[in-house]
């Protein structure tokens, strides 16, 4: 599969916002083991000033050529540093582009700024990794995530994961599992290795639908969910996290 080299991405942040760009960092896969057939390229920039919605615009346009539809698909976080540091949840995500949100982008959407809970394990990630693309190491611009908020976090996203169950199947099964795994451990692991975890845990009747999403992702399998009891599955996973959250 072509993807986009993260140099590629550096500098398509450099020419859109400029000096604004402190640093740029790479998470998720690739700094957990590595890139998976499905596995999005995950990367993180922290600025100084707020992006206007004319450089939103830009991203976007640039990011819907370069991501998806037979390339690597790119997940672009961008937060202002000064709205992180110091930290508070929940905390501001000044821009998002991801390949679930193409058909909104494709119809002329720019993402806003707003509150999100999901920045707590991204920035949770980008620390762990200390993998900078540009710029200086992550610390030197981020606060740590408190535990506290991070697990609050992972779990209010739980509900909305559940409604995407029929239309991003793999992916919520796995992250559901991800999520499981972070609470009852305190780690943050790679989606495959988080489902093997879970795999060993859950009841009999629900291991082969989370061993399948695994499989997919690995690319062992091909997807296909006919035979399976996916929501059951999941739901016993939303059981799990819940608690474990509230324990």
């Amino acid at each position: 599969m072509p993807e986009p080299g993260t140099d590629q991405l550096v500098r398509l942040l450099r020419a859109a916002l400029g000096d604004s760009v402190l640093g740029v960092y790479a998470h998720g896969s690739a700094t957990l083991g590595g890139l998976r057939p499905h596995s999005d390229v995950d990367v993180l920039a922290v600025v100084r000033e707020p992006t206007t919605h004319g450089q939103r615009r830009v991203l976007v346009e640039e990011l819907l050529e370069v991501s998806g539809r037979g390339r690597r698909p790119v997940e672009m976080t961008i937060v202002v540093r000064d709205a992180v540091r110091p930290w508070r949840y929940p905390p501001t995500c000044d821009f998002l582009y991801g390949e679930w949100l193409r058909e909104d982008f494709e119809r002329g959407v720019v993402p806003a700024p707003g509150p999100s809970p999901d920045l707590a394990p991204v920035l949770t990630m980008v620390l762990l990794a200390d993998a900078p693309l540009y710029g200086p190491r992550p610390a030197e611009l981020l606060d740590p995530v408190p535990a506290a908020d991070l697990r609050r976090a992972i779990v209010a996203g739980v509900p909305e994961l559940m409604g995407e169950l029929e239309t991003d199947t793999r992916n919520v099964l796995l992250t559901l599992a991800r999520v499981w795994s972070t609470l009852e451990t305190g780690g943050i692991r790679s989606k495959d290795a988080a489902a093997a975890w879970a795999i060993e845990r859950l009841p009999a009747a629900h291991r082969p639908v989370l061993a399948h999403a695994r499989a997919v992702y690995l690319g062992e399998e091909q997807e296909g969910w006919d035979d399976l009891d996916v929501r059951a599955c999941a739901e016993r996973l939303a059981l799990m996290i819940e608690e474990n959250y509230s324990s």
